[in-house]
């Protein structure tokens, strides 16, 4: 059976993966919810107490909300509302087919729409990866939603300077997927890489060929990526076909393909921006990162938000043994910290600590 090509009010085509593939996934027994964000629909996870505490949790790339799964009951079960939604085109949310949709505006606006929508405020919010790229633009420019900040392994792409010097305006029109790759699997990649010397210090190169890898590679698999991350996870293989079961064909795979490349799509004078008003958050925000994550969890990202966001200031940042899918292979370290987090350090601007 074709998939079904569907069209917002204003005509943008997007594609729906069908419910069949998310039954009977492992460690997943969360009912699905939706909300229209742009005439999209969303999907999150809504666990816990409704009028518990929120934390929202925001996973990236090439993931989905399956990925907080080890989180999930431990916020929970402390007495917090744990809210993880999908990106667009990742996970249950809608795909949009177009290539050039996905920048990361785009998912700030989007994040600000799904808070506005579900009526989200005092929000904790832990974020990774295109998680964490995408809503601290959010978090920038709307810091009144937000309680307090937890980030791992992601920052801005400007904080002045680049997290990785890659060539702006990539035209992802030039790099189709190429049925006849020589580079076809993420091991592929990850052993061209590694040939050419691009694992090291500065990532730069690795991330460039991994924008243009997601691109064209024939055999792009959400697993693979999350199997393969530096601090080495295993997955079984039901937990595999979890992960891939949002991609079950070419034309759902237009987020998974682009949003690497979101890296290239940056207006400065915006991203600057909201890097020079992130330095004005002076609610809590903290750092754990992976030390394994040799991406964009350096200890060089990681020290640029320490030293330079007010609410950075004093707080137990740290860097522990973990790749860059830190969810995934340390959910329960995480979930721990986070709870503790939300118990230790509210902004100076509460009653409870200003009264």
């Amino acid at each position: 059976m074709s998939p079904e090509i569907r069209h917002t009010i204003d005509g943008r085509a997007f594609v729906r993966t069908p419910d069949a593939q998310f039954q009977n996934l492992p460690d997943f027994p969360y009912q699905p919810n939706y909300v229209d964000v742009d005439g999209l629909r969303m999907h999150y996870i809504d666990e816990g107490p409704k009028d518990g505490a929120v934390v929202l949790l925001l996973h990236g790339q090439p993931d989905w909300s399956y990925l907080y799964r080890k989180m999930i009951p431990i916020i929970t079960a402390a007495g917090f509302r744990a809210i993880a939604p999908d990106m667009i085109g990742m996970g249950r949310s809608d795909k949009p087919t177009d290539i050039h949709t996905h920048t990361i505006y785009a998912h700030a606006d989007w994040w600000l729409a799904f808070i506005q929508a579900l009526q989200l405020n005092d929000i904790t919010l832990f974020a990774q990866d295109w998680g964490g790229f995408t809503s601290l633009i959010t978090v920038a420019h709307h810091p009144e939603y937000f309680k307090r900040v937890m980030i791992s392994n992601s920052a801005l792409n400007l904080m002045p300077e680049p997290v990785l010097n890659i060539p702006l305006n990539l035209n992802r029109d030039d790099y189709p997927v190429d049925p006849n790759a020589t580079m076809r699997t993420f091991d592929d990649f990850l052993k061209h890489c590694q040939e050419n010397g691009y694992v090291k210090e500065d990532m730069s190169d690795f991330f460039n060929g991994w924008m243009i890898y997601a691109l064209t590679g024939p055999e792009l698999r959400a697993s693979d990526n999350i199997m393969r991350d530096f601090g080495g996870i295993k997955l079984t293989q039901d937990e595999a076909r979890a992960y891939d079961a949002p991609f079950p064909e070419a034309i759902y795979m237009t987020g998974i393909r682009t949003l690497p490349s979101m890296a290239s799509m940056l207006d400065v004078k915006a991203s600057l921006a909201a890097w020079e008003a992130l330095q004005r958050f002076t609610k809590p925000f903290l750092t754990v990162f992976g030390q394994f994550d040799l991406l964009v969890g350096s200890e060089k990202v990681q020290n640029t938000l320490i030293e330079n966001i007010p609410g950075a200031k004093g707080l137990p940042h740290d860097r522990i043994a973990a790749g860059h899918f830190i969810q995934e292979s340390q959910g329960a370290e995480m979930a721990t910290r986070l709870i503790d987090f939300i118990a230790n350090h509210s902004p100076l601007d509460d009653p409870e600590v200003a009264g």
